[in-house]
């Protein structure tokens, strides 16, 4: 079963969020770009003063590789700095999509 991951970042724009996935040459609209291996789905939003983040990972190697190898970057250079105020991973107990 894949893992999830819920990620919450305080201060952070949508346009910010955008920024750092035209850095990473991924089009979260769309669905098309250079998307990390083990990646199953990703979707981000809009809070109260922040942005949340939730992804499905085959596994959790596979994001923090992507963290390591290419987000980390991304983020600084769409200027954010801190930290998310929450990373919280989930052992999902099912996982599927609306189209099988």
């Amino acid at each position: 079963m894949p893992d999830g991951v819920l990620l919450e970042f305080d201060g952070v724009t949508v346009a910010q969020y955008h920024a750092v996935n035209e850095r990473l040459g991924i089009d979260p609209e769309t669905g098309e770009g250079a998307w990390p291996d083990g990646m199953i789905s990703h979707a981000g939003g809009a809070k109260p003063g922040g942005l949340v983040v939730f992804e499905v990972w085959e596994s959790r190697a596979d994001q923090e590789r992507f963290m390591h190898d290419r987000l980390g970057r991304a983020l600084q250079e769409g200027g954010i700095t801190a930290p998310p105020a929450r990373v919280e991973w989930l052992e999902l107990a099912g996982y599927s999509t609306a189209d099988g």
